[in-house]
């Protein structure tokens, strides 16, 4: 489908704004209406639904992310947003409410400085990821649970919505034929990870793509005649749309645009790239820190970490050094598992162990249960998995998506730490606690940030001792490694796209001070070159919570309960780390 003009225009008036409030006294009801009808604009925009929020009925199928009416509907919805919320009285609000009012400001602060500075412009002229992009993302959406698939309109608006996501496949191509134009172009690096998935997809038969899976599980209920004509209907738009325009992406990519790629893997090799890393930094770090101070800071965690990497060393009785220790945990076949079965018996095991710890350190548990699923389609270049949480209802589960590709480079000695940040008490009780807490307004209940969300997952591994895992010193072992992980992340992402480091000198580094195996590691690295700054936020995130945890076991003594410090910094969903910061000095003030 050609993306015209008309149809963006089309496009833009059937996309909900954020309407008008009406008039009220009340401060809290003004600020709640606000939060709701934010949060219904921005799942109107949401095409995966990670939103959290249901999408308001009269919604668009889909909608492209890369499109003009995409930005023109989030450009007004922002600045209403901000308008609105300036005539709010922050001072007359309550807690929970002023802490939302906080979170609000900073959200829509940073969207609108996005949007007016230009660098959303710059960032949708270089939409190829091969970690988060639209074209690995949709098919994980459709395939899963959080497409909605239980009635006869569900599957119509289904057929629909893979007819504007081909839209949207060409869309991209018109992006970076604009970005070419104006001198915005990826790394090499990144066309070619994308490639090397477009090519995988387009391996795999109609039946076995992730479009296709709806048809797979449609409902016992559903009469004959319907079920004939939607399994023929999703047969001829995966046939003759989705396949298609996967295609010409392909071809695109491989003809045109990867002759001209950048050589160079930073965002410095681009027009505007400096810039537009400063934003990125900030939005996933929600700090001001430069990429210098950033780049020390992770120098400093590494000199730390392998000081005690040396220590477990001589626990674990190893005569060689470090790097002998790596070479000898990605190497020896003890520490992997052999099938698919014994990785998952051994996250089931670990998952029970932690159970048993949680109520010394935690006063609620989500409802909701916690599993562990393979990741779904092609996934040797996707790193290691992701947490999906359920909606909220206390009965869909929090799914681990764990790469199951290559089983003989995911290690045995990483799995309890794993296990703590991806699950329990990680990001299954940070993100589902919050959306199972109804008190909560929609912007606190589904809300996140990176700094926060991936700050608690690491935060959350080093409780492991208090919770009695970590008692075999590999898996102690494991959980420095990963530590270190997060540490090197500082090093190589600022090196990478700041201080002009290549690919190989960012593979050297984190090879020389990890024990991850090769392929993982060029992973991790196009990762980074792909997602720039996100993975700063883990370290950052986590040295804020152990910082705030040591100021309130300071200031409270005696009286320190460490299971009221984990609920203020969990019960209001995921903040800002100045809002975080202002929240437990409230609370410690009394």
């Amino acid at each position: 489908m050609t993306v015209t003009r008309r149809h963006t225009l089309g496009l833009l008036a059937a996309l909900p704004a954020l309407p008008a409030l009406a008039a009220s006294d009340d401060p809290s009801a003004r600020l709640r209406a606000l939060l709701d009808a934010s949060a219904a604009a921005d799942a109107a925009l949401d095409p995966t639904g990670d939103a959290g929020v249901p999408r308001p009925a009269g919604s668009p199928a889909f909608v492209d992310p890369g499109s003009d009416a995409y930005e023109a509907t989030l450009r007004a919805n922002k600045q209403r947003e901000w308008a609105t919320l300036q005539t709010i009285d922050r001072a007359r609000l309550d807690a929970v409410d002023a802490i939302a009012w906080d979170v609000l400001a900073w959200q829509t602060r940073q969207t609108r400085n996005f949007l007016q500075s230009g660098l959303f412009a710059v960032a949708r002229q270089a939409p190829l990821n091969p970690s988060f992009g639209l074209h690995i993302e949709f098919p994980d959406f459709v395939a899963g649970s959080a497409a909605p698939f239980t009635t006869v309109a569900d599957y119509d608006t289904g057929l629909q919505r893979l007819d504007e996501f081909a839209g949207a496949l060409d869309n991209t191509i018109v992006r970076l034929r604009e970005g070419r134009a104006a001198g915005i172009v990826q790394p090499r690096i990144i066309v070619e990870n994308v490639l090397k998935q477009v090519d995988a997809l387009l391996a795999q038969p109609v039946a076995a793509t992730a479009f296709y899976a709806a048809v797979t599980r449609m409902p016992a209920g559903f009469g004959s005649t319907d079920r004939t004509r939607l399994t023929t209907a999703y047969r001829h738009m995966i046939e003759t749309r989705v396949l298609p325009a996967y295609r010409r992406w392909q071809a695109y990519l491989r003809d045109d645009y990867l002759p001209i790629a950048l050589s160079d893997p930073g965002r410095w090799a681009m027009k505007h790239g400096d810039a537009l890393y400063a934003a990125e930094l900030a939005r996933h770090t929600t700090t001001d820190m430069s990429a210098d101070a950033i780049h020390t800071l992770g120098v400093t965690e590494v000199t730390r970490i392998r000081a005690e990497m040396e220590a477990v060393r001589g626990r674990l009785g190893f005569s060689g050094d470090l790097k002998a220790l790596f070479d000898h945990v990605r190497t020896d076949p003890v520490f992997y598992c052999k099938t698919e079965a014994e990785l998952l018996d051994r996250f089931r095991a670990i998952e029970a162990r932690i159970w048993q710890g949680i109520p010394r350190l935690f006063r609620d548990r989500p409802k909701a249960p916690f599993e562990v699923q393979p990741l779904p389609g092609p996934g040797a270049a996707r790193g290691t998995g992701y947490y999906r949480a359920g909606p909220g209802d206390g009965k869909t589960p929090g799914v681990l998506f764990f790469n199951m590709a290559m089983l003989p480079t995911r290690p045995i000695p990483t799995l309890e730490t794993l296990t703590l940040h991806e699950g329990i008490p990680g990001h299954h009780f940070q993100l589902t606690l919050a959306r199972e807490n109804a008190a909560l307004p929609p912007l606190l209940r589904t809300g996140s940030n990176t700094a926060f969300a991936e700050g608690w997952g690491l935060y959350a591994e080093s409780l492991g001792p208090e919770l009695g895992m970590f008692t075999d010193p590999w898996q102690w072992f494991g959980h420095l490694d990963m530590e270190m992980l997060r540490a090197v992340r500082l090093v190589v992402d600022t090196g990478l796209h700041a201080r002009r480091w290549s690919r190989d000198r960012a593979i050297a580094f984190m090879a020389d001070n990890t024990s991850m195996a090769p392929h993982d590691i060029a992973v991790e690295i196009d990762r980074y070159i792909a997602q720039p700054g996100q993975a700063c936020a883990y370290k950052i995130g986590e040295l804020t919570l152990q910082r705030l945890r040591k100021r309130a076991a300071a200031k409270l003594g005696p009286g320190f309960d460490i299971r009221d410090f984990h609920a203020q910094v969990l019960d209001t969903g995921a903040l800002p780390l100045a809002v975080l910061t202002a929240k437990i000095d409230g609370w410690l003030a009394g």
